[in-house]
């Protein structure tokens, strides 16, 4: 999966780019679960999850059959209808929420995993919006971020990723009440997106202290 918008067609915040983006195509994305999420939780005890820009749903439904009470947020109510359409009749674990975590944050303490999946979150001179995610994670919880490398990124691609949290400098962010699990570049265990260069994540995982 891949969330990032390109330079001059919409933001992570504009409703309509990402509606009019899932309604390009029948399936904007695989359908599978994303490949470091299902790395790095298969070993987790389910609990309540937060899947922060959701999509159509694939890693929520990942996480619901295996027992995790997941509340899937997205901003574009087409990949939501979508998630739901597919959720019908497979699992009632599933919460499907429209909201723009960037500047309405989730309940805090409430998850015991929030996972955020190559979800684009704007950096902010205050970090509010990082640290609603962040304060979301109940103690013993687990963040796990994952983006795409930057280094896959060709020369003169229209994307720029400055303006956005990279999982390294979250780390870099989070206090002594974190320890930081996984903070590394892997290469991909599914094929890239179709169209990119997409190789390597970039993966934090940390686990908020009890």
């Amino acid at each position: 999966m891949t969330r990032q918008p390109r330079a001059g067609r919409g933001t992570t915040t504009d409703t309509q780019f990402w509606d009019e983006r899932y309604r390009s195509r029948d399936r904007l994305f695989s359908g599978a679960p994303n490949g470091v999420l299902v790395t790095e939780v298969a070993d987790l005890p389910p609990g309540q999850a937060l899947d922060v820009g959701c999509g159509e749903g694939a890693d929520a439904l990942w996480l619901a059959r295996r027992g995790w009470l997941v509340t899937a947020v997205d901003i574009s109510r087409v990949a939501l209808e979508r998630a739901a359409a597919q959720a019908a009749g497979v699992t009632p674990n599933v919460a499907w929420a429209r909201a723009d975590l960037t500047t309405a944050a989730p309940p805090a303490g409430a998850f015991d995993l929030v996972s955020a999946q190559y979800f684009p979150l704007p950096r902010r001179p205050d970090h509010a919006a990082l640290r609603g995610l962040l304060d979301a994670v109940a103690p013993g919880g687990t963040l796990l971020v994952v983006s795409h490398d930057l280094a896959d990124l060709p020369p003169g691609d229209e994307f720029d990723p400055s303006p956005y949290y990279q999982p390294a400098e979250i780390a870099e962010l989070l206090d002594a009440t974190w320890t930081v699990l996984v903070n590394e570049t892997r290469p991909r265990t599914t094929p890239p997106p179709a169209g990119t260069r997409h190789t390597h994540d970039t993966v934090l995982r940390a686990q908020r202290s009890l």
